[in-house]
């Protein structure tokens, strides 16, 4: 191979607290933005109209805070995954600056953790990967771990090292968007009357409508990310793979849950922390995808009586409806259609004048 290409870093090419500064910066643009939308149908106002957006104080239409989480994805790709055999989960992920068209988004990776796999050809590499503006100001952080092919299976295992990570963001730690101002917001414009007051713990949504994954819009939302993972891409290579096709990009099974969750959940109008999450299983051209939600906590926040957080798990299935909220077998085992068991909380506004959490909350 020349040595001008790069085939990626494998398992040991990691070192603990090692920092990778990752390539070609992104400017967001209008287009970006129109471009995820009629890949994913996203419908939530404040991402869809600037007049919204103006009410609630912003200057404009933000960029939906998950277009900005796959675009600094894909930024990590080339050095942290492009050798991975799987993406297995997400942690501690916190949505910071807002970002807008015409921001540029810089990303960075600092390793956390080390694990050399039992058969000695793979590894799990923890990461904490970061999206950054053009003033340096940080518009998203999260941790993630990835299972990375080893070069040489030979090569000796390094200190095992499992990071602690947090269960939940907790609310004293969200970063509330600045000026935020919501006692102008119109429910009738967002699609639904049910505020943060009118969910309860425990309570089961089930998205109802189900949207069909093309070959062409999977394939184009992951080079919309600049993701460069070859089992999204490569045909021809992938025939002889695992599955003898290629892989749909996992953030793309997460923006289509978040798109399809608007039915029961339109006034989330942002998403502020990612908790946790795991692919379940693959998805692939041609399957439907389905998603429920339930409402794992109410959140209030110091000193905000207006505004309000809902922590959500939101499951998405592959050619099966959520009527009966699939998930888990008695074995403890996912139920054979979830493809995404996803956890995250989402901004709220609350009703006028309400005050205090309907039930009580565990942050």
């Amino acid at each position: 191979m020349s040595e001008k290409t790069t085939q990626g870093n494998f398992f040991e090419d990691f070192c603990i607290g090692q920092t990778i500064a990752h390539a070609t910066p992104r400017t967001v643009t209008e287009g970006d933005v129109a471009l995820y939308t009629a890949l994913t149908g996203s419908r939530f106002a404040m991402t869809s109209a600037d007049t919204f957006a103006h009410s609630l104080s912003f200057r404009r239409a933000p960029v939906d805070n998950l277009l900005a989480f796959n675009i600094v994805f894909g930024k990590t790709v080339p050095d942290i995954s492009l050798n991975a055999v799987a993406n297995l989960g997400y942690a501690a992920g916190r949505f910071g600056r807002r970002v807008y068209p015409r921001d540029t988004l810089t990303a960075d990776s600092t390793v956390l953790g080390l694990k050399e796999n039992r058969d000695g050809q793979t590894g799990i590499v923890y990461v904490r990967s970061r999206g950054v503006n053009q003033l340096g100001q940080i518009a998203l952080e999260y941790c993630r771990w990835v299972m990375v092919r080893k070069r040489d299976p030979a090569s000796p295992a390094p200190e095992t090292v499992v990071p602690e990570l947090p269960e939940a963001i907790a609310a004293s730690d969200l970063v509330v968007p600045a000026g935020i101002r919501v006692e102008r917001y119109d429910t009738a414009l967002s699609g639904s009357p049910d505020l943060w007051n009118d969910y309860r713990v425990g309570e089961r949504i089930d998205h109802v409508d189900g949207m069909t994954i093309e070959e062409s819009e999977h394939m184009m939302a992951t080079r919309l990310y600049q993701n460069t993972a070859r089992v999204h891409f490569n045909q021809h290579a992938e025939k002889d793979g695992r599955f003898g096709r290629r892989i749909v990009y996992g953030g793309y099974v997460i923006s289509l849950a978040r798109a399809l969750s608007f039915n029961g959940l339109a006034n989330a109008f942002s998403v502020a922390a990612i908790n946790g999450g795991r692919h379940v299983s693959p998805a692939f051209a041609g399957d439907t995808v389905y998603a429920w939600s339930e409402v794992i906590d109410t959140l209030s926040l110091p000193g905000r009586n207006d505004l309000g957080a809902l922590r959500v798990r939101t499951v998405a299935t592959k050619d099966r409806r959520c009527a009966d909220f699939p998930y888990k077998l008695a074995d403890g085992r996912y139920d054979p259609s979830v493809l995404l068991d996803f956890d995250y909380t989402v901004w709220m506004p609350k009703r006028p004048g309400s005050g205090r959490s309907p039930t009580p909350s565990a942050a």
